[in-house]
């Protein structure tokens, strides 16, 4: 800020305090601004001020406190207009005073560079070196910690000096700049902040605050609202609120169990009010040195016999500075041990007042104003200290708005990676007769939509392009019909959408970045089958990778079966296999003799190489790192690539978690499927669930049951398996065949136990969550989960989804004893609802995304302020993000560099190079 700004702000600070002082004079009559009174014009004042605040990058936070301080002035009684009017002409006197002290406190910036600074998109360079600082005591301060000020300023007396030992200073040499400045400060080490020491330093490290900037950006996790001020009169019983009054007594005694007790006697024009403080005996001297002033509370009142009192929760001198802990919207932050929140909020507001400004904002202007938002300093300012909650909301979509927009750049620079920057890969030729008993007129177009002119003239074969050796192998195929007509079912109507929309991408030489989602038996499989059938008419290898050994193994029994009659042959690659059989299967693979290899990580082996590999899918993808899939498709040229998930997952969470790849969702089971019937009952009632097992095996079906841990615990009241798996083997079921599987199992113990109970060698599976996906059992028709509450709606659809796989009416019984209200409310939903993507909207509303992926896993930044269930924020961030890069890929334009430079700081923990 140079005198320049303090000339352009200082008219408006002086014509707001002639009309307070006005008013002042005439008693508060509310005249001295009309038509409308004060409320009216400090509008409109804020009004005019904005854009000139905007303009210079100046703190708005302020000028919003003042007029909050003022908002509904007409309706109120003469000594709360008194007391507000009071504390709005502290703040303006306060900002005076700042802009006074503007020279000395920020470094001084030449004209060009001071419209750079101010500029929101204006981009801070990291200096060559960096600018001189000065090591300085602090008078009355900690002695031991460095304070960065100023070759001008002087230690003045009394206030004045006390003001000043609080603010930060910067000393610059004749290379520096203001970007160097403002990003010496924001980087400058947390114990430069005024007031911490190498203990306050410690405890705030250990929450991951190292610099001011990382102050900055600890934002409140909740913020509580003590802003409504009500008379002493109105204070109900047994609620927070917030009040004020003058203070007249102040005694402090000591209670029969030792503790001390401070009563301070306060009113208002509405009657009196004993505030009470327990073992703060400091409070005397402090409040009996405030006597006549007004002191604003935030507690409890409450009833003791005849008596009143209000006990005190934080309360705060107005007129001794600003509001920090009571009478605002409180910010409450994740503290630790040793760090009170009082000292943290004193410390947040010391940095917001002085750095928030010099933040820079990174997205460009054209974006803020598409999208409506608060430019970042603002933001930053009012998502600690809102002057109101509707600033607190605008703050807050700021912010979330910055990381789904971020994260959807950091999509279209993988899909870009991905689809662009490398070679082209192969374009398969596609004929739906070969796929479709009877293709109709739409399936046709929908695939050679893929191959327009325009896709043609950037470099797209087309669908009509044809590969020299898949030509040879498209004649000689063992049979010459249809996929469709090889199948024992039809495809459902989802089914064909889908596969014409991965058609569609395999007839184009840009790879195939795509995900699949499917409920529990909808057919994922088949649509599988049929794009790896098309990849070996090409004469191009495909490769499936299944998180487990039982799982790639039914894919290899099922898309096998589905592939012989064309003598497609299929190859199973897994650790468990022996040395013979694996080095078999890594010779077909890399003759080329193996058209289709399913496998699991076992794939990604280095001794493991593809003669021609054209298609890569990844079987529940969320079980797989994004590296892992990368490796995969590193084994071919540029392959095509679809990913698929049996968890359905709602449309906004794929946008964000998937925005580099396109969705497709098959949201339709195949005919006669039936529904399996959902029973929520309580642990008594467990023996019910027991009778219906007992009943199905004698009738030579199977069952599971589920229990949420693997030992039993202290702490959880959770039921363990191998406690369970014992007692049900001894007490319930002691005539039937039990097995045990658990994750802490080998995997070839695993393994071995999930195929004696596909085999029917077991009656009853006794599991922990392994079982939510790889099984197939079609004769197993009742699943019973215990301590269901435990589990997210996503998870326990899936567990259902093991059953009802054949032709048997199937049954599933989900007990809970001690579920809470919202636990009571999924469970509810979960028996009346059985559409995964339904359940799924409701178990992102009630628990959030956790439940769908591992963040970290899945290479996503971990969210702090955005929510998955704002739709509309998501769409607009995705909109803007794809209409941004489409313009500018690489954000490679100058105005775009800030950008590009924060898009890469925030990704670069989670996107492999």
């Amino acid at each position: 800020m140079t005198t320049g700004a303090n000339t352009a702000l200082k008219p408006y600070i002086e014509r707001a305090r002639k009309v307070l002082q006005h008013e002042q004079r005439t008693n508060h009559r509310d005249q001295a601004a009309k038509p409308g009174g004060l409320d009216v014009f400090v509008k409109h004042w804020l009004d005019e001020i904005r854009p000139v605040c905007h303009a210079l990058g100046r703190d708005l936070r302020p000028f919003y406190r003042l007029a909050s301080c003022l908002k509904g002035y007409r309706q109120q009684d003469p000594l709360q207009r008194a007391a507000n009017l009071r504390a709005a002409l502290a703040l303006l006197n306060e900002l005076e005073r700042e802009q006074e002290a503007v020279p000395s406190r920020q470094p001084s910036l030449e004209p060009s560079a001071r419209s750079q600074a101010s500029e929101p998109g204006g981009q801070l360079a990291r200096p060559a070196s960096s600018p001189a600082l000065r090591r300085e005591q602090v008078p009355g301060g900690d002695r031991s910690q460095p304070q960065l000020r100023s070759a001008h300023s002087e230690p003045g007396r009394g206030g004045r000096e006390r003001r000043e030992a609080e603010l930060d200073h910067i000393t610059l040499d004749g290379s520096s700049t203001p970007g160097h400045a403002a990003l010496t400060l924001l980087t400058a080490d947390v114990s430069a902040i005024h007031g911490v020491g190498p203990t306050v330093a410690a405890r705030l490290r250990s929450l991951g605050i190292h610099t001011v900037g990382d102050l900055l950006f600890y934002f409140p996790r909740e913020h509580r609202d003590y802003s409504k001020l009500l008379t002493i009169a109105e204070l109900p019983f047994d609620e927070v609120v917030t009040t004020r009054g003058l203070i007249w007594e102040v005694k402090t005694s000591r209670t029969s169990s030792g503790r001390t007790r401070t009563v301070a006697t306060l009113s208002d024009s509405t009657g009196r009010l004993s505030a009470v403080w327990f073992n703060q005996p400091y409070l005397q001297k402090q409040l009996s040195e405030a006597r006549g002033e007004w002191l604003v509370v935030t507690g409890v009142k409450q009833r003791f016999g005849n008596k009143v009192t209000f006990t005190v929760r934080s309360h705060e001198l107005p007129e001794k500075g600003e509001l920090l802990n009571t009478g605002i919207l409180v910010p409450v932050y994740s503290l630790t041990e040793g760090l009170p929140a009082r000292t943290m909020r004193r410390l947040t507001r010391w940095v917001v007042d002085r750095y928030a400004a010099l933040v820079p904002d990174h997205l460009p202007p054209t974006i803020r104003q598409a999208a409506g938002l608060l430019p970042l300093p603002e933001a930053i300012a009012q998502m600690h200290y809102p002057a109101n909650e509707e600033m607190l909301a605008a703050a807050r979509r700021r912010l979330a708005f910055d990381e789904l927009f971020l994260i959807q750049l950091g999509m279209q620079e993988r899909r870009t990676r991905w689809q662009r920057e490398l070679p082209s890969g192969q374009a398969f030729k596609v004929d739906l007769a070969r796929i479709f008993i009877e293709p109709t007129p739409a399936e046709r177009e929908a695939v050679q939509a893929a191959a327009t002119p325009e896709a043609e003239a950037q470099g797209v074969q087309g669908f009509r392009s044809q590969a020299a050796a898949g030509t040879t192998l498209w004649t000689s195929l063992a049979d010459q019909r249809p996929f469709e007509a090889t199948l024992p079912f039809r495809f459902t109507a989802a089914q064909r959408r889908v596969l014409c929309e991965i058609l569609g991408d395999l007839s184009r030489s840009r790879p195939m970045c795509r995900l699949l989602q499917g409920d529990v038996g909808s057919g994922k499989t088949a649509v599988a089958a049929a794009a790896l059938f098309v990849a070996a008419l090409n004469g191009y290898q495909g490769a499936i990778m299944a998180p487990t050994e039982i799982l790639a193994e039914q894919h290899a029994r099922s898309i096998g079966t589905m592939l012989a009659p064309f003598g497609i042959r299929t190859v199973l690659l897994t650790g468990g296999l022996r040395p013979k059989e694996r080095a078999l299967g890594r010779a077909a693979i890399e003759s080329g003799e193996a058209a289709v290899v399913i496998g699991t990580h076992a794939l990604i082996q280095e001794d493991v190489t593809f003669q021609r590999l054209g298609l890569v899918i990844i079987d529940e993808q969320h079980r797989f790192g994004v590296e892992q899939r990368e490796a995969l498709r590193q084994k071919g040229y540029h392959p095509h690539m679809l990913v698929m998930t049996a968890t359905p997952i709602p449309r906004t969470l794929a946008l964000t978690l998937y925005g580099d790849l396109d969705l497709s969702v098959i949201d339709q089971l195949p005919p006669g499927r039936q529904k399996v019937i959902t029973r929520w009952r309580t642990g008594a009632r467990r023996e019910e669930a027991y009778r219906l097992v007992e009943q199905q095996l004698a009738e030579g079906r199977q069952a599971f049951i589920i229990c949420p841990l693997v030992d039993e615990s202290e702490s959880l009241s959770a039921r363990a398996v191998t406690a369970e798996y014992e007692r049900l083997s001894r007490e319930v079921f002691p005539h039937r065949r039990l097995g045990l599987l658990h994750g802490g199992m080998k995997p070839a113990e695993k393994d071995a136990v999930m195929r004696r109970f596909r085999d029917h060698e077991l009656d009853i599976l006794v599991a922990t969550s392994v079982v939510e996906v790889g099984i197939d059992v079609p004769n197993a028709t009742v699943m019973v989960i215990e301590d269901a509450d435990r589990f997210g709606l996503s998870q326990l659809h899936q567990f259902r989804g093991r059953v009802g796989r054949g032709a048997h009416q199937s049954y599933c019984y989900v007990l809970s004893a001690d579920a809470g209200p919202q636990a009571r409310e999924r469970l509810a939903i979960f028996q009346e609802i059985d559409d995964g993507f339904k359940l799924a909207e409701h178990d992102l509303r009630l628990r959030g995304p956790g439940d769908f992926i591992g963040v970290r896993q899945s290479g996503m930044p971990e969210l702090r302020i955005a929510d998955f269930n704002d739709t509309r924020l998501i769409e607009e961030a995705r909109t803007l993000a794809i209409r941004l890069w489409e313009s500018d890929p690489y954000l490679q334009r100058p105005e775009h560099a800030p950008l590009r430079e924060h898009l890469s700081r925030f990704w670069q923990a989670f996107i492999p190079h």
